[in-house]
């Protein structure tokens, strides 16, 4: 299948479609792809039109050059001041901080489709966030991950303290939290957030292979799996088998799942096309 470029409108935020796997790339590398009003505005868009493509099948975020993503632009922030932009107020940028933050990394665990996060280095503070929002992660193994909130005198954002706390539990989190050390590739694959760590020249084969299997797959079961243990992360236990229930009948009648069943029985590998 030919790339399909997509039109971001800034240089600070690149995307594209191949094989069914949508490549979204932080793109300020100079900043340790620090993120910008810009990347955000078109990170958001990107997702959203993602969301309902039905060419794309699997997510992946990265970042151009040696790192991730630094999280928010501290020099910027020392020139901009307390960050009430716009209407002024703080309850003006609350309400805005809340809308991009759903639209981002909220939109990234939410999305019915796969998401993975490629850790070509560093990913700190709300990079940090970004990343563990994604249902995978890949690291390179020179790469590292630092809420590094404490170390600016914030108190985090991009549902980090909730995404942490579901991978490592809550005395690990309020550990790396209140500290901000720095948890190398190694130490993440130990912890489990990371799901795989490869030599920096491997990352982006390592990362097509999974992607691939992903965009190959049966994406209607998966938008179900998703689903189900995204409410199993809070919800009750009957709701989430009553769900369970639900969403295995209704894959029962895909026609992934016959296919499935027929290659079964044929000793072959299933063809899958999200139906």
């Amino acid at each position: 299948m030919t790339e399909k470029q997509i039109d971001t409108g800034t240089e600070d935020f690149l995307a594209s479609v191949k094989d069914g796997v949508a490549w979204l790339t932080l793109n300020r590398p100079k900043a340790r792809n620090a993120m910008s009003g810009a990347m955000n505005e078109a990170l958001r868009k990107t997702l959203a039109d993602c969301e309902v493509d039905p060419d794309v099948k699997c997510i992946v975020l990265t970042g151009a050059g040696k790192g991730f993503c630094a999280g928010g632009d501290v020099k910027g922030m020392a020139a901009s001041g307390d960050g009430t932009v716009g209407d002024n107020t703080i309850d003006g940028a609350i309400h805005r901080q809340r809308i991009n933050q759903r639209a981002t990394a909220g939109k990234l665990f939410k999305m019915p489709k796969p998401t993975i996060a490629a850790l070509p280095g560093a990913a700190a503070g709300a990079g940090l966030s970004l990343a563990l929002a994604c249902d995978l992660r890949i690291m390179a193994s020179n790469a590292i991950l630092t809420t590094a909130f404490g170390r600016v005198g914030f108190s985090g954002d991009y549902g980090g303290t909730y995404f942490l706390t579901q991978l490592v539990g809550t005395a690990k989190a309020r550990e790396l939290y209140f500290l901000s050390d720095r948890v190398s590739a190694e130490e993440a694959l130990r912890l489990g957030l990371t799901n795989w760590v490869c030599e920096p020249e491997d990352l982006v084969e390592k990362t097509t292979e999974i992607a691939n299997r992903l965009a190959n797959g049966p994406t209607v079961a998966y938008r179900y799996m998703k689903e189900n243990l995204n409410r199993a992360l809070a919800g009750d236990v009957d709701e989430c088998m009553d769900l369970e229930a639900t969403h295995h009948i209704h894959c029962g009648q895909t026609t992934d799942h016959r296919e499935a069943v027929k290659a079964f029985v044929e000793k072959r590998e299933p063809v899958f096309h999200g139906r």
